[in-house]
């Protein structure tokens, strides 16, 4: 059975995100993500990827593991998730202590989606570098999962460089929350093969075969690894979206988490979004759920 959710931008102008996800979850729906930005730079050096001027809420979004721990506080079901943690932007000791407790917190409700990010400037300012930033993102994930795991970590690399450390909590999932690669692009399957656990792709493929081959291909490298592929491990964050159709076709070509975007916008507003999403969910549910 598919799961469906909302991807929401906490702002001072947003509805108050801990009534959203709670409205959320009393709408039956499934999980909600959160995107970060810890700043972002005045001197517009870097475009915005998409076109057009950057949106204003890019630079005024709330710290999502501060939010995630207040949702998770308030909720009982809903999977939370960051759509993208910007990885270059961490260190990852930290993070992978941050990670761990809010896993506790909300007791295994919980995925981590990464990015490595495009704000050339927003990375520098935290020391990291455009041209290096896969690597970067590849080894502090790596290293973080060691966290997890181990009693007594340690992590020797390009990048990522530490002898044996204790660091508790653990998650409560083994080994850690599922890491999704929050990437659209011809590498980003290579990617996730290789450090990740699963897919957090953008929509922003007009072709839905482009992600039934890159479904394709994860479903075989987890049937080699005897990992398993369910539940969040196949999201796509969409648009704002008005009709069925895509949701439809991203459906049938692999996907079993879609995610709705709300944009920042006062209560009135967000909640009919609410409840537009929640019964288009409901509608999904019913005609995948014949289809198994």
């Amino acid at each position: 059975m598919p799961m469906f959710g909302v991807h929401l931008y906490p702002t001072a102008y947003s509805m108050d995100p801990i009534d959203v996800v709670k409205a959320a979850e009393e709408r039956g729906l499934d999980s909600a993500t959160y995107p970060e930005h810890t700043h972002i730079p005045t001197s517009r050096r870097t475009p915005f990827p998409f076109g057009g001027e950057l949106p204003k809420h890019y630079a005024e979004l709330h710290d999502p593991f501060i939010v995630m721990a207040a949702a998770a506080a308030v909720t009982r079901r809903m999977i939370l998730g960051t759509g993208v943690c910007l990885i270059p932007e961490h260190n990852p000791i930290l993070l992978a202590k941050q990670v761990a407790s809010l896993d506790v917190i909300c007791k295994g409700r919980f995925f981590l989606g990464v990015g490595a990010g495009w704000n050339a400037e927003e990375m520098e300012n935290h020391g990291s570098r455009l041209k290096t930033r896969w690597p970067i993102t590849r080894e502090r994930i790596l290293a973080m999962k060691r966290i997890w795991s181990d009693a007594e970590a340690e992590f020797h690399g390009r990048f990522v460089n530490f002898d044996p450390v204790w660091s508790w909590p653990k998650p409560v999932q083994t080994g850690g929350p599922p890491v999704l690669l929050g990437s659209a692009s011809p590498k980003s399957i290579e990617r996730l093969m290789d450090f990740c656990d699963g897919w957090y792709a953008p929509d922003l493929v007009s072709d839905p075969a482009y992600y039934a081959r890159g479904i394709t291909t994860l479903r075989e490298w987890a049937s080699r690894n005897g990992r398993q592929l369910e539940g969040v491990h196949l999201s796509i964050q969409l648009g704002v979206v008005e009709n069925a159709e895509r949701a439809k076709r991203l459906l049938d070509a692999g996907f079993t988490h879609l995610l709705f975007s709300i944009l920042p916008a006062a209560a009135d507003r967000t909640l009919s979004m609410l409840d537009r999403y929640a019964e288009l969910a409901e509608a999904l549910r019913t005609e995948f759920g014949k289809r198994t």
